[in-house]
């Protein structure tokens, strides 16, 4: 089909390219020398355009909502102050529109393609003259035309960028010890692991994060490799409502109402054991997102279960880790995973690097280590203890008491030196004691 003006791609297709360039910073620096008015043939829109390249000549930044109302009023004509302001309306409510990324890319393609025509006609008289040097540069111009402009973070320029507190788009675990040290939580990019050995409560503490997300009003997908999906649903519902597990079937109505307050969403994904690879999560987010269930967080319990590629088990693990990090910056979407940490960490106090089963690699990936001790006695007393590994984001090799209620999935992780992280280290360090307490108390219950 030949195009000429971008009415020929319909009015809804303009009003979600002038969404574009009212949200997209990057999008409207790459197309703005390319995009002319001439291609749009209502006036509004050409006003609109203008107002916008005005704007970030200007600035260097999208026009903000206050700016572009401030032009509307400049506007004499009130037919046309009209029509400008429901346009811009209507591109604000295309913002989150599903093929941006269709119209992003075909707005480029035709911009790209004018430039070539104009190229074109422009070097009919430098061929008659015989000035082939300009004829090769004009064309290299057209050709190079549309290139992205970002050629990444510029220290000397964008400094007040470094600054800004979108530059880092972060996901709350829910425990403001551990938030606090992440500056804000995990990241958009960015792979966070729990090491634990098996049956300490790792599954428990990514429903924890899981559901701390959609009470924030996220969507959350969170895939197992190990428990099927309608038992990691129940621990879920433990940890919304606080009842025990056991107890949830006695007590439905409940965890409806508890279900029925939350502002985010969750999905739930199983893939048998060593079944699903990298690349089938990613298909799976790919086949949400055109749902309209794009996620906002991920989780993966555990990544040591999934299928990679390498001759030997460490490289195998390392490969799986590095492609669930590449994941995570693909999709712009922080992604939490837990890793297995080796038979011989099932008495220790304090879990560390070298406590992680089969590959190292797994700590070098990872943006966030954060490992979990719980021997029988804090099984038995609740307790555990949590130790942040590796920290991108401040420091690390510190150590946090913890509360632990494997019956509903309650995690508490505190500061040492707060009240309760007080009492709770005294606690754990008179285990013996609390034991002692415990069985008596069991034992007069009995009798």
């Amino acid at each position: 089909m030949k195009v000429n003006k971008l009415s020929d791609f319909g009015y809804s297709f303009q009003i979600k390219l002038i969404a574009l360039l009212l949200k997209d910073r990057l999008f409207l620096q790459q197309i703005s020398d390319l995009l002319d008015s001439s291609y749009f043939e209502s006036e509004a829109n050409i006003v609109i355009l203008d107002m916008i390249k005005d704007y970030f000549k200007e600035y260097n930044s999208v026009p903000t909502i206050e700016a572009m109302k401030i032009k509307i009023i400049e506007i004499e004509n009130d037919l046309l102050k009209k029509t400008v302001a429901e346009n811009i309306k209507s591109a604000f409510q295309q913002m989150e529109a599903e093929d941006l990324e269709f119209v992003k890319e075909k707005a480029i393609e035709f911009c790209k393609n004018q430039e070539i025509k104009k190229a074109i006609v422009e070097s009919v008289e430098l061929l008659n003259r015989g000035d082939y040097d300009s004829i090769k540069s004009k064309i290299d111009a057209a050709l190079r035309a549309g290139i992205e402009k970002d050629v990444g973070h510029e220290y000397n320029i964008h400094i007040d960028d470094r600054y800004l507190e979108s530059v880092r788009s972060t996901v709350k675990t829910g425990w403001d010890s551990i938030d606090d040290l992440m500056d804000g939580g995990l990241g958009s990019g960015e792979l966070g692991v729990m090491v634990a050995p098996a049956g300490i409560g790792k599954s428990w503490a990514l429903v924890n994060v899981g559901a701390n997300a959609v009470k924030a009003g996220l969507n959350v997908i969170h895939y197992t490799l190990e428990l099927n999906a309608a038992y990691v649903g129940l621990r879920y519902d433990a940890v919304f409502t606080g009842i025990q597990a056991q107890e949830l079937k006695y007590n439905i109505d409940e965890v409806k109402r508890n279900i029925g307050s939350l502002d985010g969403d969750l999905i739930v994904k199983y893939y048998p054991t060593k079944a699903a690879t990298v690349n089938t999560i990613a298909s799976h987010i790919q086949r949400c997102a055109a749902l309209g269930k794009k996620p906002d967080l991920v989780i993966v319990d555990y990544a040591d279960l999934l299928r990679g590629h390498g001759k030997e088990i460490r490289h195998e693990l390392g490969n799986i880790y590095e492609d669930l990090r590449g994941l995570a910056g693909e999709y712009q979407i922080p992604v939490w995973t837990a890793s297995q940490a080796n038979r011989s960490a099932l008495e220790q106090d304090i879990i560390g690097a070298e406590k992680i089963a089969e590959s190292y690699a797994k700590i070098m990936v990872a943006d966030f280590v954060l490992s979990l001790s719980r021997k029988i006695e804090d099984k038995l007393a609740n307790t555990g203890r949590w130790h942040v590994i590796k920290n991108r984001f401040g420091p690390d090799g510190i150590t946090f008491p913890s509360k632990m209620n494997a019956s509903n999935g309650q995690i508490d992780i505190y500061v040492d030196t707060s009240i309760q992280g007080k009492e709770t280290t005294k606690e754990m360090d008179n285990h013996n004691e609390y034991l002692r307490r415990m069985m008596k108390k069991k034992f007069d219950e009995m009798n």
